[in-house]
């Protein structure tokens, strides 16, 4: 039981980090030119795109550290849920949290950290990046077991 409730953690904590790092290093990489529609703070289709991808990849890894982890066990599926609860969660209060100087962008130069405080994702993003993600950590979990 205790490495089970371990594993969920330690799987979300793995998940949590690769996005952070994953989408910062995007950011720098691509700036605010390719990673929003113009003079806005909504995000641009080929960034949703490219999150789209990294949230999966990451929510794999995240599901196959849980199952080492964890051994036996359906683990991975609790994490699944703790994915989709917190996602939904976070969603929701970014999307209330909102205002209407977040909406258009003053300068092309802002830090990545700002940038992912104030990005306006759709309501329908919030909610496939959610259950993507989920999918992702079933997906990653079930790949010890092939083996």
């Amino acid at each position: 039981m205790a490495r089970s409730i371990i594993g969920v953690i330690v799987g979300y904590i793995v998940l949590f980090a690769l996005e952070l790092a994953a989408f910062i290093e995007l950011y720098s990489v691509m700036g605010a030119d390719w990673s929003f529609k113009m003079a806005s703070y909504q995000p641009s289709t080929r960034w949703t795109l490219v999150q789209f991808i990294v949230i999966f990849v990451t929510a794999v890894i995240g599901g196959l550290v849980c199952q080492l982890i964890a051994g036996k066990g359906k683990s991975p599926l609790v994490l699944a849920g703790v994915v989709v609860v917190i996602g939904l969660a976070l969603g929701a209060m970014s999307n209330s949290n909102s205002s209407a100087d977040t909406r258009k962008m003053g300068t092309k130069d802002i830090p990545a950290m700002e940038a992912i405080r104030k990005a306006q994702h759709p309501v329908w993003v919030v909610l496939a990046d959610s259950f993507l993600a989920a999918v992702g950590v079933i997906v990653g979990g079930s790949l010890k077991r092939v083996r």
